[in-house]
């Protein structure tokens, strides 16, 4: 399992000449990277006398904040799993009309189900983006720079996750599917574009 895997051993499997980890895995990695920060600075600020009236809320984001993390973890091997088996079906024999329907069939069905991984990944991670600006407007104001860091690591796993998305959907043809798709990530973008675009003003106005 790569989550498995030291920092050092993941990075030097990054590099090699396998397509896989690639995107996909990174774009899942830095989503819960980002999930991690927003964690972080939650639990710096719980328990301050000076933040106690958003304790609440803060133990509230934490616990969702936990819940992303984990799960965004999990899609860094769904990830390269759901890539593989692409590559599987790609692999198949064609040598008879039936085995090349066979194939047609798998590799069809291979790459919806490759898309349907970084659109996840995509969603959790512009909730991330959204956590991440709670947290700076209302954490410990300590933290604030960490919580633009969740913020560009969220910017960083859900447009990287979309582009994964849309590479998948040039290839499927169920047109209903490809257009519902598309719908639903350019709603996803544009909201976790408007939310990164605030936290990154709202941490600039304050560290001038």
């Amino acid at each position: 399992m790569l989550r498995a895997k030291t920092v050092t051993k993941f990075l030097d499997e990054l590099a090699s000449n396998s397509p896989a980890p690639g995107g996909g895995s990174i774009s899942a990695l830095s989503g819960a990277l980002s999930a991690g920060l927003t964690s972080m600075v939650c639990r710096l600020t719980i328990g301050k006398k000076k933040y106690a009236d958003v304790q609440e809320e803060m133990e509230q984001i934490l616990e969702e904040s936990e819940n992303l993390r984990k799960r965004l973890t999990l899609l860094i091997d769904e990830d390269t799993a759901a890539f593989n088996e692409v590559m599987a079906a790609f692999a198949l024999p064609r040598e008879s009309a039936e085995q090349q329907q066979t194939r047609t069939d798998a590799i069809q069905a291979a790459t919806t189900k490759a898309s349907l991984v970084p659109l996840e990944v995509m969603r959790l991670s512009a909730t991330a983006a959204a956590l991440a600006k709670k947290v700076a407007g209302m954490g410990n104001a300590n933290s604030i720079t960490d919580a633009g860091v969740a913020c560009l690591a969220a910017k960083t796993a859900y447009t990287g996750a979309m582009m994964n998305v849309l590479i998948n959907l040039s290839s499927i043809k169920d047109q209903e599917f490809v257009e519902s798709t598309r719908q639903s990530i350019e709603k996803i973008f544009a909201e976790a574009e408007d939310a990164t675009a605030k936290t990154l003003e709202h941490i600039r106005t304050v560290l001038r």
